[in-house]
């Protein structure tokens, strides 16, 4: 069933699995090991930007607990690999959304002037071998100029400041707020529609003056948002396609 052969590593002390393919009833998956060691049991999460299943350990398991588990509930991996959408790379002819419109990737190997939008189409110069790249560079930076206009104006409403605002590749939040009061957002929010930008950004500002999730925090979105009904529901249902882009 599993892999045998898989190269060890040690980890804190103890032997962590390197990564590794395990045949399920409902085909093949590949495996990844964590280790935690606040942990208390053995977990497992479906990693959609990589199609992979995550196994995390606590410090006194090892492989065998974790292959137990992930034995247990083979069915529900498999049923949750099967429901991951298409993988979408960073190609020619690939079809990119940018705030929710598809944009298809157009290679533009004899012209000059790197990346950029026109006539509904993500436009790329260069080689094949820079296109993905690029592609992602642009996205990035276009996160960065999108976002950072909706905090500052959602910031000057509640007369604050952002100190320092990142662009990451997150894959379990799509934004963040540090207790110091920087912010942070996935990229790939520039490619879901401007409702759902206009909400993570009013959510991570609210935490500007509320960090928790109370009645108070809420009140604080409703007031930098009129989207976070119909925003949330889109995150939990859409979300993960933008996980497996890029």
């Amino acid at each position: 069933m599993v892999d045998e052969s898989a190269v060890v590593r040690p980890f804190c002390g103890m032997e962590l699995p390197a990564p590794e393919t395990v045949a399920l009833p409902g085909g093949s998956a590949r495996v990844e090991w964590r280790r935690n060691e606040r942990a208390r049991r053995v977990s497992l999460r479906i990693d959609p930007c990589g199609g992979a299943v995550v196994v995390t350990l606590p410090p006194r398991a090892g492989r065998r607990a974790g292959i137990a588990l992930l034995t247990a509930h083979a069915a529900w991996v498999s049923d949750r690999l099967a429901a991951l959408p298409e993988a979408v790379a960073f190609v020619d002819g690939a079809v990119v959304p940018i705030a929710g419109v598809p944009h298809p990737i157009r290679q533009r190997p004899d012209e000059r002037g790197g990346v950029w939008l026109a006539d509904g189409a993500l436009n790329v110069t260069g080689g094949s071998e820079f296109l993905a790249r690029r592609v992602g560079d642009f996205l990035r930076a276009e996160a960065r100029r999108r976002l950072s206009a909706m905090v500052a104006a959602k910031a000057s409403v509640l007369g604050l400041r952002v100190q320092r605002l990142s662009i990451k590749d997150t894959r379990t939040r799509w934004g963040s707020c540090a207790a110091g009061g920087a912010l942070a957002f996935s990229w790939r929010l520039v490619m879901a529609p401007e409702f759902v930008q206009d909400y993570v950004a009013a959510h991570e500002v609210a935490h500007l003056r509320q960090m928790n999730h109370g009645p108070c925090f809420w009140a604080l979105v409703d007031q930098l948002t009129p989207h976070a009904r119909q925003a949330i529901p889109w995150l939990n249902e859409d979300g993960v396609a933008l996980l497996r882009i890029g």
